[in-house]
């Protein structure tokens, strides 16, 4: 085994070159850039999937919430393309030049405080990870810290989520209101909205994502993972061998929140306006789904279900735009019932042992190697 990756088994680094040939040069080769704009923006949701893998899947913490951190991630990247297109140049036909146009529409006269720092790309690039990460270690000390956790959790995570919404949705003034923040056009003066931007941002995107993989993978092979997953199957042990059950849940929770910051901040990039639509309930739901479908214990499924699931709702909606809702139901409750590990359980309960008895009963049917025999040696047959 190749010593750089001890962290991944021989059939995972298989399906590690597998996935990344897929995304980077299947579907660039394959797609034209409308449609490769398209996986990219279903590429960003893996993100989340993959941090409800660790979450939920690892350290059976369901979060229904993940559309917040998703949303704050690309909310802190929407606020710096904007300022970047707000110059007084640019703005010099408002009341107010220099300032946002929903700003101006809502009759604000200066820049809001909160705002001032997103002139920075670095501030912007740190508050993309620390803005999800502080919201979700807030979260998680007022609730793991009193032992709230299962079914009350969850709720706990879908009410924030509404609520960020209505608080979004409600100043319009500072956060766009309903609309989000749109017509985000460059980044550092270069021009997002031309195709060899869309390009070069999908394979950034690709690239980042690859990279949350091997550090999920690392942190799921380490000794953390196997903690993890003896506090999702018996948490009290874990208590009781002295370890600090909140600290493990506030971690992994804020590393889940990370990844979805990180996942926002790129589908700012590429699809050009972030919105509270993003952020509230059901989105929230709908990433849970994308891991289900995929497997909540494999990252690879979180990947292969984000892919799936958004391309079949994209299909869904342009056949049918009237039923892609209940056909997104419908696939959850089949993905629950029928399989409920996911493609990646399905794979390996059924596919994966009769591929691996296949190869087998082939090389057991090889002839033998009688070159290297000694003259005159005789071969017996097998008994």
């Amino acid at each position: 085994m190749n010593r750089g990756f001890t962290f991944m088994n021989r059939n995972e680094l298989v399906y590690l070159a597998i996935l990344a040939a897929f995304i980077l040069v299947v579907l660039p080769l394959g797609l034209d850039i409308f449609r490769l704009n398209l996986f990219g923006k279903y590429l960003t949701y893996a993100f989340v999937a993959m941090g409800l893998v660790l979450c939920w899947g690892m350290g059976g913490i369901l979060s229904l919430g993940q559309g917040v951190f998703f949303g704050l991630g690309g909310y802190c990247m929407a606020m710096f393309l904007k300022l970047e297109a707000s110059t007084p140049e640019a703005t010099k036909i408002q009341s107010t030049p220099g300032i946002p146009d929903f700003m101006d529409w809502n009759q604000l006269t200066a820049l809001p405080w909160f705002w001032e720092p997103f002139h920075s790309l670095p501030f912007t690039l740190l508050a993309i990870i620390g803005v999800p990460v502080i919201l979700a270690f807030i979260i998680g000390v007022a609730m793991f810290k009193r032992r709230v956790g299962g079914v009350y959790f969850a709720i706990i995570t879908q009410a924030i989520a509404a609520i960020l919404t209505i608080l979004i949705i409600g100043r319009q003034g500072y956060t766009g209101g309903v609309n989000g923040i749109t017509d985000l056009r460059t980044l550092l003066g270069w021009d997002i909205r031309t195709d060899e931007a869309k390009y070069i941002l999908y394979f950034v995107n690709a690239f980042l994502l690859i990279g949350a993989l091997l550090l999920a993978q690392f942190i799921r092979r380490c000794k953390l993972g196997g903690l993890l997953v003896a506090m999702r199957d018996q948490e009290d042990r874990v208590r009781f061998s002295g370890y600090d059950v909140a600290n493990l849940k506030i971690f992994v929770f804020c590393l889940a929140a990370a990844l979805s910051g990180i996942g926002g901040a790129m589908f700012t990039l590429q699809v050009g306006f972030m919105s509270p639509s993003f952020v509230g309930i059901v989105p929230s739901i709908e990433m849970v789904i994308f891991c289900a479908v995929g497997g909540r214990l494999s990252l690879f499924g979180a990947v292969y279900g984000s892919l799936l699931v958004n391309w079949a709702k994209t299909s869904f909606s342009e056949v049918f735009p009237e039923l892609w809702l209940f056909a997104m139901g419908g696939l959850f409750i089949a993905v629950v019932l029928a399989f409920p590990a996911g493609l990646a359980g399905l794979y390996k309960t059924h596919l994966e042992p009769r591929i691996t008895a296949l190869l087998a009963r082939r090389g057991s049917t090889s002839p033998p190697d009688t070159a290297s025999m000694p003259a005159g040696t005789a071969t017996k047959p097998a008994e």
